[in-house]
């Protein structure tokens, strides 16, 4: 009896942990944690029923290899942080060789992250361009009361974590559209900038591009130089609209037409469709609030539901 009740409590220890809410980000990904976790679960039944723990072993082996891969965590490490505003970091981590990621446009990766013993999962956007080889970046803000914040601010070079994916993104495809109406709130520009850097990467590509980053004051405005860079090419152009500044006098001279001061509201998302050259097609990320706003003031300016995406 005594090893019985033994085997019982080996194949128990196996059993596959049902994950709490705070494993899933929410961001629709396929396979959620919750759907790896059935397959897990009917996997670890089908090997009990059998009494062979050999079935369970496919599992550990994917697990070794350091490519990207949607159901189960790979490990990468840090190579580089980089602080780019008083709370959002520019992390770059090792692909080995010359490997890329080979991420579609604006698809993002699920962080897992365990602080005080509890398991947290994220979902964050690469903005290294998806073909760049032995490496890739992710841009993070740490919110002082957030449970992942928190064991981001830990990292540092060398450091060891684990990601899983890719999943979403926007099928871009070059000369689809006339025009690309971006409207990014914060970190929200990490999906943007793929998409972006594709289209001035390809002389083919003459899609326009109209970027609107929604930010709180002009020190808080991420990756200048490069915004700056992308926005000398023919058919790209940059607007920033700065919450809580209060005179575009304080802003350098060459960020001055370009600015809105306040909030992107319903008349200015008017002013910017007016002014794109071609009917526009939206791309928006940012907050909950920001992403229902957005799609209240397009619908109003009369931009149909089908030609908006929403990250």
């Amino acid at each position: 009896l005594q090893t019985m009740s033994g085997n019982e409590d080996d194949w128990l220890a196996l059993k596959p942990q049902e994950p709490s809410p705070s494993q899933c980000c929410s961001s629709g990904c396929k396979p959620c944690i919750y759907d790896v976790y059935e397959k897990e679960l009917a996997q670890w039944e089908r090997a009990k029923a059998k009494q062979d723990k050999s079935l369970l072993m496919e599992k550990k082996e994917q697990s070794n290899n350091s490519e990207l891969n949607p159901d189960t965590f790979t490990a990468f490490s840090i190579s580089s942080v980089e602080q780019l505003t008083e709370d959002t970091y520019q992390y770059k981590f090792e692909l080995p060789g010359n490997s890329s990621l080979r991420l579609s446009l604006g698809q993002h990766i699920v962080l897992r992250g365990v602080v005080n013993g509890l398991e947290v999962q994220r979902a964050y956007t690469p903005i290294s361009p998806g073909n760049a080889e032995g490496y890739f970046e992710v841009l993070m803000k740490c919110y002082e009361a957030g449970l992942m914040s928190q064991y981001i601010k830990t990292w540092k070079k060398g450091d060891v974590v684990f990601w899983r994916g890719p999943f979403g993104g926007f099928p871009y495809q070059p000369n689809k559209r006339g025009e690309l109406l971006m409207l990014a709130s914060g970190t929200g520009l990490a999906p943007m900038l793929p998409i972006l850097q594709s289209i001035t990467d390809d002389e083919e590509d003459e899609t326009f591009v109209t970027l609107v980053g929604c930010f709180s004051t002009f020190e808080k405005i991420y990756l200048k130089p490069l915004l700056q860079d992308l926005a000398r090419y023919w058919n790209v152009r940059i607007f920033y609209v700065l919450s809580q500044e209060t005179s575009l006098e304080k802003l350098p001279w060459s960020y001055q037409e370009n600015t809105y001061i306040g909030r992107l509201n319903e008349d200015l998302m008017k002013t910017i469709i007016n002014s794109c050259r071609r009917k526009p097609f939206v791309l928006i990320c940012g907050s909950s609030a920001f992403n229902e706003d957005m799609r209240r003031y397009l619908n109003a300016a009369g931009v149909e539901e089908n030609s908006c995406f929403v990250f």
